[in-house]
């Protein structure tokens, strides 16, 4: 005796099957579309191809004041200077920055702040070496 599916013909199990089969066999050489209809439709004749980036600035959600640019300078200081540093002068910010291996870039721009001020946040670091904050928050 053959055993197949107790709920559905042979019929309706190979229908079945072949609705799946995209799922199942995954993005091979064509992709995870395996029938036709799925195709995603070419542009037209007047208008341009699709691209996956456009061109410009790709970074969204910039705050104003910054460019993206300082975004990702501020975010890299910050991933060397921990919270238990903070708040903290210079001799702190700078011992914690070599604790956590902060390039000598960094570390070099950390020695140039003023001694003897307490800072509260990296926006306050970021801004005591010379660089701008966002000018509005929400």
């Amino acid at each position: 005796m053959e055993r197949g599916s107790s709920k559905h013909a042979p019929r309706v199990d190979d229908q079945m099957s072949q609705e799946v089969s995209g799922l199942v066999q995954g993005p091979g050489t064509a992709g995870s579309r395996v029938e036709e209809f799925r195709e995603a439709e070419p542009a037209g004749e007047d208008q341009p191809g699709a691209t996956t980036a456009p061109a410009g600035d790709l970074r969204t959600g910039t705050p104003q004041g910054m460019t993206s640019e300082d975004v990702e300078a501020r975010s890299r200081l910050g991933r060397f200077i921990t919270m238990a540093a903070l708040p903290g002068d210079r001799l702190a910010l700078v011992a914690n920055a070599r604790e956590n291996q902060a390039p000598d870039d960094l570390v070099a721009a950390l020695e140039r702040l003023p001694e003897g001020t307490r800072y509260q946040t990296i926006s306050e670091v970021w801004a005591a070496l010379g660089h701008r904050n966002e000018t509005t928050r929400w």
